[in-house]
């Protein structure tokens, strides 16, 4: 029985190391999980996050 477990995008990863602390103590789990593993961005976070994303036209 193996379990396959999808791995974190390195790249977001590394962007919510970068945070600020005080930004990453407001982040729960759940957002962070949704964050790395998914395509989209919960509302909730991205109201944490939005000041250090940068758009890009993908």
């Amino acid at each position: 029985m193996t379990e396959q477990k999808k791995r974190p995008d390195p790249a977001k990863v590394a962007f919510l190391r970068s945070l600020p602390a005080d930004i990453k103590a407001s982040i729960t789990g759940e957002e962070a999980e949704q964050f790395m593993f998914s395509t989209e961005i919960p509302e909730s976070l991205y109201e944490k996050i939005k000041d250090f994303l940068i758009e890009t036209d993908e």
